[in-house]
């Protein structure tokens, strides 16, 4: 078998330290699965895996790739078989042609889901998922309030919020995007500054959000801070804006803020089998009916991973890059 992988032998700027290989998956053990990688997408946690900056630091060398959408081919387990399509739940070096890992590390999802979508449904959906159930029991009508909203957490939070009927309101810096997030189904969208924020105080009023979603840091963080409720749940789930979360007394003294974080691989190495199942299971159900759906900008093959990662950097990019394997098909 013919099997290709981006490694890398040392930590550093993902152009310079990844090269391509050629190898041979290994013999299956009972209980492995041998996948073939449809697609697998480059989030910023993939960067800082090979930067050596992430949460988790693998055994060199190592393959990246967090995410993908893969098809059984061979197997070992009485979980799955062959065709069968899946997800991995923890990092399996996805940015490959093929991976050979246990069934504990798969969860099954529908056929007929656009490969694309489906490689991208394990950390943004789930991400969003998470911050809309785990800090607050949300009704109908109630308000939360987030920035970078862009982002693909951000997209997936509008559109889940609005299958929900909760109201999203929404901080970017980029103004020409608005119109996007609005056809998502964001119910207020302001630039991420002073400004914006009196905007989106003046008509919030006394109606204020019983969550917000923190990405940026900051000043940014801050800002959406002064727009909770009293008793509501401020959640820093990410750092885009390399800045610390400086919070004041006020907040926690007079208003009763709660300060929280959400790492969505902790979750997933702390969740049982069967909440995994459940609640990738809800998503996949929106990916499948349109519900939920994340932007693709462009896709390369793996020998071209240099224009993929120079498209990265792009001032004119909309949506996730992703590493597609046409023989997968």
């Amino acid at each position: 078998m013919n099997s290709q992988r981006l490694v890398f032998r040392s930590h550093g700027k993902p152009a310079e330290v990844l090269e391509m290989e050629d190898f041979a998956p290994p013999a299956l053990k009972t209980g492995e699965v041998l996948l073939a990688i449809h697609a697998a997408p480059i989030n910023p946690a993939d960067l800082n895996f090979i930067e050596g900056t992430y949460g988790i630091r693998p055994t060199l060398p190592a393959c990246a790739g967090m995410e993908c959408c893969a098809t059984v081919i061979a197997s070992e387990s009485d979980r799955f078989a062959p065709r069968d399509q899946v997800i991995p739940v923890t990092q399996i070096g996805s940015w490959a042609t093929h991976v050979v890992t246990s069934e504990e590390n798969l969860i099954k999802i529908p056929a007929g889901i656009d490969p694309l979508q489906a490689a991208m449904l394990k950390v943004n959906p789930a991400t969003a998922w998470l911050l809309l159930h785990r800090f607050a029991d949300l009704e109908k009508g109630d308000t939360v309030v987030l920035n970078a909203s862009n982002s693909g957490v951000g997209q997936c939070v509008i559109q889940l919020a609005a299958d929900f009927g909760i109201r999203t309101v929404c901080f970017l810096r980029n103004e020409e995007l608005f119109p996007t997030l609005k056809n998502l189904g964001a119910r207020h969208v302001f630039p991420d500054s002073a400004e914006g924020f009196d905007e989106a105080k003046a008509i919030l009023g006394k109606d204020r959000a019983r969550l917000a979603f923190n990405a940026v840091g900051g000043d940014s963080a801050l800002r959406l801070m002064k727009l909770l409720s009293d008793g509501g749940t401020h959640v820093t789930y990410g750092a885009m804006g390399r800045k610390p979360l400086t919070v004041p007394n006020g907040p926690l003294i007079f208003a009763d803020i709660r300060v929280r974080g959400l790492w969505v691989t902790k979750w997933m190495e702390n969740a049982s089998p069967e909440e995994l199942e459940s609640t990738y299971g809800l998503l996949a159900e929106r990916l499948a009916s349109g519900v939920l759906k994340q932007q693709v900008d462009s896709t390369f093959t793996l020998p071209d991973f240099p224009q993929a990662l120079e498209r990265l950097e792009a001032t004119e990019r909309n949506g996730k890059i992703l590493f597609k394997n046409p023989l997968a098909n």
